[in-house]
């Protein structure tokens, strides 16, 4: 595994450093340089420094982050989860160009890990207790509640840099009434031997090699990402494919069906049988446009794309640049169509 990561600066609570996980993660970096901080999330030499963009794949790949996670709730969801896990991580090595986190840590944004994994356990433990039996079946699963335990980051590549995801794991298993879910592009093949028996759900996002040469910067390739499929369903693993950002250019609905048609070619009757996907369209912002241009304009040309986008107030309050409504309406519809005739096994969990 090729990990995107070379660590040579830590900033770290000193609270953190005193704990048993962040004193494991220092001791996989031991020549990384030190520094300790008051808060994980302000400090201003990476936040609030302008100049960072300028090395905005730099900073990721050699910068972490070791904090406290003080806000351990579970916050209802309906998507992709029935509910959001407390994050035992923020942020993220690779560098999507439409990846959203990095809007809200202004000038960069390495991988903040979470050392209080117990904290962070026990409250999902305890939330899961009191839901008890799912009632119904809904669009998120038909019998566990799920939990998305990924949301600002990506946990395929957090459990090369601590225990906390093998934790995770832990914890679902043990939980008759719940899974574990999380979206990743990074094939980390160490995940097999896991063992989540079926109460952990990956989802890998997938789109279209050429624009995700562009855009999915550091990932692993799409190709490689429908190769594993087989492997983690196979070892227990509850496989989904996200197709997610949905970003339209010319020619994008022959390049969908070329995808849709390597998945067909390659995924073994039993990861079809368990198949399921989100399809999300592209959501864009002017400030991470700004963002982009100071390190990535190319991938502008496919994200900024006015003549097809509206401005539209999102459910957190954000102003925010989407597909205009109607225009929208039509690109769902024709994916869907080309989805169910080329892979009609793939039962889609929700679309927006």
């Amino acid at each position: 595994m090729n990990l995107p990561l070379d660590i040579g600066r830590i900033y770290v609570e000193p609270a953190a450093a005193l704990h048993p996980r962040g004193a494991e993660i220092l001791a996989r970096f031991p020549l990384a340089e030190r520094i300790e901080v008051a808060s994980h999330c302000r400090i201003p030499e990476l936040n609030e420094d302008e100049a960072k963009a300028e090395d905005w794949v730099g900073v990721k790949r050699t910068n972490l982050v070791l904090g406290i996670k003080k806000t351990l709730t579970c916050r209802p969801n309906g998507r992709s989860s029935d509910f959001i896990a407390p994050s035992h991580a923020n942020g993220c090595a690779m560098a999507c160009a439409y990846c959203y986190v990095s809007r809200r840590k202004g000038f960069a944004n390495p991988i903040t890990t979470f050392v209080n994994i117990d904290g962070i356990a026990g409250a999902i433990i305890r939330h899961a207790r009191r839901q008890g039996a799912k009632p119904e079946p809904n669009q998120v699963d038909p019998n566990l509640w799920v939990y998305d335990m990924g949301e600002n980051g990506d946990c395929s590549v957090d459990a090369a840099i601590s225990d906390n995801v093998r934790d995770l794991v832990d914890v679902f298993r043990s939980l008759p009434n719940a899974k574990g879910s999380f979206a990743t592009k990074w094939v980390n093949r160490d995940l097999l031997a896991l063992d989540p028996q079926g109460h952990m759900r990956i989802r890998f996002s997938l789109m279209p090699p050429d624009p995700a040469r562009r855009l999915d910067v550091r990932t692993s390739p799409v190709e490689d990402r429908v190769n594993a499929i087989n492997d983690f369903v196979a070892a227990g693993w509850e496989v989904h494919v996200n197709f997610s950002p949905v970003v339209v250019y010319d020619g994008w609905t022959k390049d969908y069906a070329e995808l849709f048609t390597l998945l067909a070619d390659t995924l073994s009757p039993q990861a079809k049988a368990q198949l399921a996907a989100e399809i999300i369209m592209l959501t864009h912002n002017a400030d991470l446009h700004a963002v982009n241009l100071r390190w990535h304009p190319k991938a502008e040309e496919l994200l900024w794309t006015p003549q097809w986008q509206e401005e539209k107030v999102s459910q957190n309050g954000m102003t925010n640049i989407r597909y205009r409504a109607g225009m929208k309406a039509k690109m769902l519809a024709r994916f869907r169509a080309t989805l169910a005739q080329t892979l009609p096994e793939c039962r889609v969990r929700y679309a927006f």
